[in-house]
Formats: structure tokens, C-alpha cells, sequence
């Protein structure tokens, strides 16, 4: 019998084609509606591979449901929705799917800062509502981007390409890591300071960190009221990085100007989440890294690892690097 795949999202045949000429292959029919937890339960049980999404709880339970699992291909470069414990104690390959999509989230996320910047959404909205009847000195006036300050909290390779965008505005570039990016330094004149300078000297300051024990509730009430009273927040990495309710406050009070955010504590969020009754906040769902070519090109490096595990190969992008002593063992 073929191995059997499932997939918890509907991905386009003509990307799952060349998987499904060498297994079984099957598909969650919805590409919005997550997976029920006991269909997935189900599926794991004979599977030998999942493809998986950041909103899939792949945990011990699911994990250990069958005795084939070999492979779990997040679609995404976090991975912090699968527990790596479990995993590397059955001997799974975890696999991301990271660099692909480094250009693209850099860009939503520079677009992000501006369009909190200068009230874009506001100003479309007022548009189209009809509000335009008049022209005024300061209608709808926002902040300047070019030769501000911003700061980035997390300097990986996304944290690098926002760098290397802001460098095209003229942006002063602050930057605050768990290692120091001495190339990034001398390339884009990146400077490396501690949190709390970031947090008191940027305008723009920009979360680009991964979800760990350490980052989480990283931004708090604290936090906030050390920014400018003109500072702009910017979140594209991982909700709970971010004290949520803190955030609101701050932005009620006025002790920041606005906040862009792609992600939250919790996803998806309804209608009446708190901060979206906030006119200097611009959510978006979640879709950094959200363009055809992007996330065709994740798609497809999802089935490359979970063809090589299968096959008896190290796959491309493997997350658990004790998989490796696993296998040899």
C-alpha cells in the first residue's frame, strides 16, 4: 500500500498533483475552516505524513494517534503549534518552511508601517463613505516615514530585509536581538541597542520575534508607556508576543499613535475584537506572507520534505535537529 498524506488545508491540484502519483493523498476540503480536532485525530492515525498550518494544534495527542507518522510539514516558519517534545521522542521529522517567504513578509510588513503611518485605511474609508467634501491644512494627516527611527525587535533574515527596506527611506535603523548581526551592521548601519533604548528612542518600532518563553508578553503596559507619544507598533510575528489588552490601553490613552498588527493573541478574531474599534489600528488576518508566488513556492517546498522523509531522505527544512540522531540510531 502507498503511504498514506493528509492535508489540513485545500491546496490547488496542480500543486498537490505530483504528490498524489506516489501516495495516497487526502485533503481537507476548505481552505478557511480549520480541521475539526477528531477528523484530524482520525486522519493521523493512519497517516505516514500531515501537512499542516499555524492554526492546526498538532499536539502529543495527535502525534501519537497512529504508529506511521513520520513527517509533519508546517506550512509556515513558526512551528511553535506542534509539540517538538512529543515529536522527537517518536522520532517525527518537524518541518518548516523558512527563507521562501522572507522577502514578501518584509514587504507587508513595511507596508503595514506606512499605511498606519499615514492613516491609509482612514483615508480610503472616508472616501467611500463620503466624508470628502472639503480640503483642509491637516485632513487626515499622518507621520512621516523617511529619516525617522525605526526599530526592529528581532533580527532575523525578515528583520534584516525591513532593515534593508527602511534603508531606501532614509530610516535611522535601530535593532534589538538575542545575537549581535555584525553584517547587517556594516551593510545596512544597523545598530544594535538594548530593549529598553529601542523602545524609548524608535518612532516605528517592529516586532519581527519569534513566539518563545522568553518573548511571550514581551510588550506590556510597561513596555508601551517608554514609547513616544508618537511611536507606531507594528506586530507581524507571533500574537502573544504581545499583551493585547495592554496594547489597547495604550492606544486608548494616547500614550502611542497607532498599531499595525498581523497577527493576534488569539486567531481568528471576531468583529468585536477590542482593538479593531480603534481607528489607529490596522489588523489584517494574518497573511504576511500571502502572495501567489509565495505561498505556491511554501506549498511546494512542504512536499519536497515530506517526499524526502518518506523516501528515507533528510528532508530541506527540518525543525528537530534530533531527528537526524533518530535516524541514525
Amino acid at each position: 500500500m502507498k503511504p498514506y498524506v493528509y492535508i489540513t488545508r485545500k491546496l490547488p491540484e496542480n500543486v498537490v498533483k505530483s504528490l498524489q502519483e506516489k501516495y495516497e493523498v487526502n485533503m481537507w476540503d476548505h481552505e478557511e475552516i480549520p480541521v475539526p480536532k477528531e477528523i484530524l485525530l482520525t486522519e493521523a492515525k493512519k497517516a505516514a505524513a500531515l501537512l499542516t498550518v499555524l492554526a492546526d494544534t498538532i499536539d502529543e495527542s495527535i502525534l501519537t494517534a497512529g504508529e506511521n507518522l513520520k513527517v509533519v510539514a508546517n506550512l509556515a516558519v513558526g512551528f511553535d503549534n506542534i509539540d517538538l517534545n512529543t515529536a522527537n521522542r517518536e522520532g517525527i521529522a518537524i518541518c518548516n518552511t523558512p527563507d521562501v517567504l522572507t522577502d514578501t513578509t518584509a514587504d507587508l510588513t513595511f507596508g503595514l508601517l506606512m499605511t498606519v503611518a499615514r492613516r491609509i485605511v482612514e483615508a480610503a474609508e472616508f472616501v467611500k463613505e463620503g466624508k470628502w467634501e472639503s480640503w483642509s491644512p491637516l485632513l487626515l494627516a499622518g507621520h512621516d516615514v523617511h529619516h525617522k527611527t525605526l526599530g526592529i525587535v528581532g533580527m532575523g533574515s525578515i528583520g534584516e530585509t525591513v532593515a534593508k527596506r527602511a534603508t531606501g527611506f532614509d530610516m535611522n535603523i535601530l535593532y534589538h536581538n538575542r545575537s549581535r548581526k555584525p553584517e547587517a551592521e556594516a551593510k545596512l548601519g544597523a545598530v544594535y541597542v538594548s530593549f529598553d533604548e529601542l523602545v524609548e528612542k524608535s518612532d516605528f518600532i517592529v516586532c519581527l520575534t519569534p513566539l518563545t518563553s522568553e518573548t511571550r508578553n514581551l510588550f506590556t503596559r510597561a513596555v508601551f508607556k517608554r514609547m513616544k507619544p508618537s511611536a507606531i507598533f507594528i506586530n507581524a510575528s507571533r500574537g502573544p508576543v504581545v499583551n493585547e489588552q495592554a496594547l489597547y490601553d495604550a492606544l486608548a490613552a494616547k500614550e502611542i499613535a497607532g498599531a499595525g498588527l498581523d497577527v493576534f493573541e488569539k486567531e481568528p478574531i471576531g468583529a468585536n475584537h477590542p482593538l479593531l474599534k480603534l481607528t489607529n489600528v490596522v489588523a489584517l488576518p494574518h497573511i504576511g506572507s500571502s502572495s501567489v508566488e509565495t505561498r505556491t513556492t511554501m506549498m511546494e517546498l512542504c512536499l519536497e520534505n515530506i517526499k524526502a522523509v518518506l523516501e528515507g531522505n533528510n528532508p530541506k527544512t527540518l525543525v528537530n535537529r534530533e531527528w537526524l540522531s533518530f535516524m541514525k540510531a
